[in-house]
């Protein structure tokens, strides 16, 4: 088997859909000798958030000398994105035994695609011989295929409302699914929620006799990229930097710091050095990345309401004009929910389909522009709206691209390939207005 017919292999699970439960997963990971077992796991749920919390907890266990796993979901460019050891994604020649052995171990059995990454990370580390693995939920958390493990840390990030035809269509319902990687006795650190998520997350901590850090009751936060200070019960950092752009990354620091000063009274050895470095190694592409020199394009991964308002808080911060907006949404997903945040900074909205996942009508993107009374185009691919925004882009203005990781991704590579007959590169970030968080310890 090569790689080209692993990653086919993988892919043809997708014909599955989307299933969420336990029992699968469960007897697939059995069959292939509970690779998680033995394995020191973090957790990771939330709506929007977990990514980064996962990237940046990582990176401290990381500095502090632990050989780390980090699973996460989606990719952007290729599938081993998913699957990092110290960072590192999986080596490419390192996939057809893994998949051999999943083969195997499946037969008989009709595991969805996202069943079988999740046994197929946990194999991987197992053979990697990680000895610590942070693990983001791909959907929910209570019958997320990642809640086979027996974590020692859990985490949740903001909770929002997404992924209502799956997980139900009330916050407080959300929060509960979300709230299901919660184990009895192991401690849970929660970011910032609303109240009625925190009083869902309050909740199920205490049935279930864990202890909770909540952000803003048991750690706090403030500053900026440049000089982020951070206090936790047996942290208090000054000075801290985040190569994360966005206010709201510091949020989702504060919380990696969080976790870390929890483990350290669990007896986890993670020195300051290593909380202060995470925050300056840690990458998460396609999360308000900047390509030019000036910068040109920002792209943004903001699929859902909360997404779109933090990043219309970054444009707030750091551009002075309207942006142009070259978007494309996937799933279940209403425009007028996702884009409404950013209505206010847009001057013109390039409409495109994603190529990837089930795609909205780039029509619907159109018609709510139109009630909104601003310009918009429908195109059918993404490379067509980004040329289009970019020869009608004016002296000072900036193109946005955001929505679906599937189109960041599409247009990521076209910009690194030199897109609309442009070379972009790798530009430095606009820096937002230094900010609070608004709590203290």
């Amino acid at each position: 088997m090569t790689p080209d017919e692993s990653l086919a292999y993988l892919y043809r699970l997708q014909q599955f859909g989307i299933k969420l439960g336990l029992d699968k997963v469960r007897e697939l990971l059995h069959r292939l000798g509970n690779p998680q077992a033995g394995l020191r796991c973090l957790h990771v749920a939330g709506t929007n958030g977990k990514g980064s919390v996962s990237v940046l907890l990582a990176e401290i266990l990381r500095h502090a000398g632990h050989r780390v796993g980090l699973y996460t979901s989606p990719h952007l460019h290729c599938f081993t994105e998913r699957i990092r050891v110290n960072g590192e994604p999986l080596e490419l020649d390192r996939l057809p035994p893994l998949v051999e052995q999943l083969r195997a171990a499946s037969s008989g059995l009709p595991v969805t695609f996202f069943e079988a990454t999740t046994a197929l990370a946990l194999l991987a580390f197992r053979e990697a011989g990680v000895t610590v693995a942070v693990l983001e939920v791909g959907m929910g958390g209570r019958l997320d295929a990642t809640n086979v493990i027996t974590p020692e840390l859990c985490l949740i990030t903001p909770v929002s409302l997404d992924h209502q035809e799956h997980l139900g269509e009330t916050l407080a319902a959300i929060a509960a699914e979300k709230a299901g990687i919660i184990k009895p006795g192991v401690a849970v650190v929660s970011g910032v929620q609303s109240a009625e998520a925190a009083e869902v997350i309050a909740s199920v901590a205490a049935r279930c006799g864990a202890p909770l850090w909540q952000a803003g009751r048991d750690f706090s936060w403030g500053s900026d990229q440049a000089g982020m200070w951070v206090r936790a019960p047996g942290v208090a950092l000054d000075g801290l930097s985040c190569a994360l752009p966005g206010t709201h990354q510091l949020d989702n620091y504060a919380q990696a710091l969080a976790a870390a000063a929890r483990l350290r009274q669990d007896g986890w050895q993670l020195p300051d050095r290593a909380l202060r470095g995470a925050g300056l190694t840690a990458r998460w592409p396609g999360r308000l990345e900047w390509w030019g020199e000036p910068p040109v394009v920002l792209l943004d991964g903001a699929h859902n309401a909360a997404g779109a308002a933090a990043l219309a808080r970054y444009l707030d911060a750091t551009v002075t004009r309207p942006v142009r907006l070259v978007a494309g949404l996937s799933g279940h997903r209403r425009p007028a929910a996702v884009l409404a945040p950013l209505r206010g900074r847009l001057r013109a909205l390039y409409a495109t389909a994603v190529s990837e996942g089930t795609p909205v009508p780039p029509a619907e993107l159109v018609a709510w522009a139109q009630q909104a009374e601003l310009a918009a185009r429908a195109f059918a691919a993404p490379e067509q709206a980004l040329a289009a925004a970019l020869a009608e882009r004016e002296d000072g203005e900036v193109v946005v691209v955001a929505g679906s990781l599937y189109l960041v991704a599409a247009v990521r590579a076209l910009l690194g390939a030199g897109a609309a007959e442009q070379t972009f590169d790798v530009g430095t970030a606009p820096q937002p207005a230094a900010r609070e968080c608004g709590c203290k310890v």
